[in-house]
């Protein structure tokens, strides 16, 4: 029986912007090549699309650095969850307030070979 492949990953936690918007890119890159990823990561105007990449090239240099890992990489898994987000309020007329929610998320990018499975 073959071992286990070791999960190469990077996390961004408590970026201030929303899951929803995050999970837009994410669901663009995954399952694809890294210089695939990294070049419609590149062209997209999102700030998301932005904070994805950093994710995406610290998670690229964990691989070389940390692993020794060589050659072709492509994104396994990529997800984004939700995390605690900051409660401010609006105030609006009579008096009264409105509840403002400011999402932010932790945001995993985790990429191995080709052949492997995770």
């Amino acid at each position: 029986m073959a071992a286990k492949s070791v999960k190469i990953k990077a996390q961004a936690k408590w970026v201030k912007i929303a899951v929803r918007k995050v999970r837009l890119m994410i669901d663009l890159i995954r399952g694809k090549s890294v210089n695939e990823a990294q070049s419609l990561l590149a062209f997209m105007p999102q700030k998301a699309a932005g904070v994805v990449a950093d994710v995406l090239k610290a998670a690229v240099a964990n691989a070389r650095h940390n692993y020794k890992v060589d050659g072709d990489l492509f994104v396994s898994e990529a997800f984004a969850d939700e995390a605690t987000f900051a409660k401010r309020w609006q105030p609006v007329s009579r008096g009264r307030a409105h509840a403002i929610k400011k999402r932010s998320s932790h945001i995993t990018v985790c990429v191995s070979h080709p052949g492997e499975e995770i």
